[in-house]
């Protein structure tokens, strides 16, 4: 395998084929997703979640039924779950259970633009969830002393703190982010 072309080398194909794509998949929003964002950031590769929507088949599955992708399968498609974890298996399990949600549940959609809404837990800036948005639609910090704060605000009374989060162990994605909240700051 060392004669494989590692994931950076790869990075702009893998963008160019998904860039116009909504994504989707079993815990997507919280792993695969922001995963993605870090390695494509990693490899110089401008990834925006503005660009896409995504559909969490496990967020609908734990908003009806509260279990695994084993349990899903079991409890949708009367199946067993054979080779869990390993990418096919998962990836084959998880479209059966969401074709079976959409026809066991009348008020899921089989529409992207809805089942993104149904599995959006909360509104968030970046994937981590660091920064989300309030009633009036601001970023806020969902953590540490500034929680509940928006970041705007914290910016212009603590210019510190940026620096401090763009050195501290946050993801890069929300760095990404927070960085262009204070660009958009400085440009009005």
């Amino acid at each position: 395998m060392a004669d494989e072309p590692n994931f950076k080398a790869l990075s702009k194909t893998i963008y160019n084929f998904i860039k116009d794509a909504d994504l989707a998949g079993y815990n997507s929003d919280r792993f695969d997703i922001p995963l993605l964002a870090e390695e494509m950031l990693r490899a110089e590769v401008d990834f925006d979640r503005e660009n896409f929507k995504t559909v969490d088949v496990q967020t609908i599955f734990h908003k009806m039924e509260q279990r695994t992708l084993t349990a899903a399968l079991k409890f949708y498609c009367n199946e067993e779950l054979v080779d869990a974890h390993s990418a096919m298996a998962d990836t084959q399990a998880t479209h059966d259970v969401l074709m079976a949600q959409l026809e066991r549940y009348d008020e899921l959609e089989a529409d992207v633009d809805a089942l993104n809404v149904f599995t959006t837990r909360k509104k968030s800036a970046d994937f981590a969830g660091f920064i989300v948005f309030n009633k009036e639609g601001e970023e806020c910090f969902s953590f540490g002393k500034h929680k509940g704060k928006t970041v705007e605000s914290v910016l212009e009374e603590e210019p510190g703190y940026f620096g401090w989060l763009l050195n501290a162990d946050f993801p890069m994605y929300t760095k990404k982010v927070l960085t262009a909240i204070r660009l958009r700051k400085l440009n009005t």
